[in-house]
């Protein structure tokens, strides 16, 4: 299996990325094909497909933030079951950012995640792929280390329509021993940036964000 990055629109394999996110996620989720042109060009922005016999086995968007030293997981779609398409992802994933902590100067603390909470969800089926299963997936995300960060959580929906997605967790995977909780301003600080391509954000979002600034730390929870 092959990990290849992408880094532009115009790349074959992008179509078929695209396509493979609107198939598995529900539109709030997915950036319209054209506005993934500028994002492509940033290079703290990595986008990978895995592919064997020329066929896209899954998916994994990842970014790091060098003034705030941690790393963000955006998705990950497995496209193919019983190939350890996962554990291939996370390996990869992990091994580049390390490439890119050891290239950059950075000291990485550890990767946030947006994680589906399935007892909010009323639709389960993610294109029929099991283990995009939200509880699967939790599961999984639990044993590779991420905890939920214990407060009220609302993200922008990605079509930039001012629609509040609260059916997900912010998480934290640690990289470092003895981390608890994280300060209450650095994960504003992170949102706020990692959000900053959106105009039209929910006033839901905005109260989440004033809820932050009137905290000192989050704690991490089992999820």
């Amino acid at each position: 299996m092959e990990y290849i990055q992408i880094n532009s629109i115009n790349d074959p394999m992008f179509a078929r990325l695209h396509k493979t996110m609107q198939d598995v996620f529900p539109p709030e989720e997915v950036l319209e094909y054209e506005l993934w042109a500028e994002p492509l060009k940033d290079p703290t922005i990595r986008v990978f497909v895995a592919v064997q016999d020329d066929e896209v086995m899954g998916v994994t968007e990842y970014r790091y933030n060098k003034e705030l030293n941690v790393a963000m997981t955006d998705f990950t779609i497995i496209v193919k079951e019983g190939l350890g398409v996962g554990p291939f992802l996370a390996k990869k994933r992990y091994e580049d950012l390390m490439q890119l902590a050891k290239e950059h100067d950075l000291d990485l603390i550890g990767m946030f995640a947006e994680i589906y909470d399935p007892y909010r969800m009323t639709d389960h089926s993610f294109a029929g792929i099991k283990v995009m299963d939200p509880f699967v997936r939790r599961e999984v995300l639990s044993h590779l280390g991420y905890m939920r960060l214990d407060f009220p959580y609302v993200h922008p929906a990605w079509t930039n329509e001012g629609e509040a997605v609260n059916h997900l967790d912010l998480c934290f995977q640690p990289f470092k021993e003895n981390i608890h909780s994280l300060k209450a301003s650095f994960i504003r600080d992170f949102i706020t940036g990692y959000y900053s391509v959106l105009s039209n954000k929910p006033q839901e979002w905005h109260d989440m964000v004033a809820g932050l600034e009137k905290r000192d730390n989050i704690q991490l929870k089992p999820l």
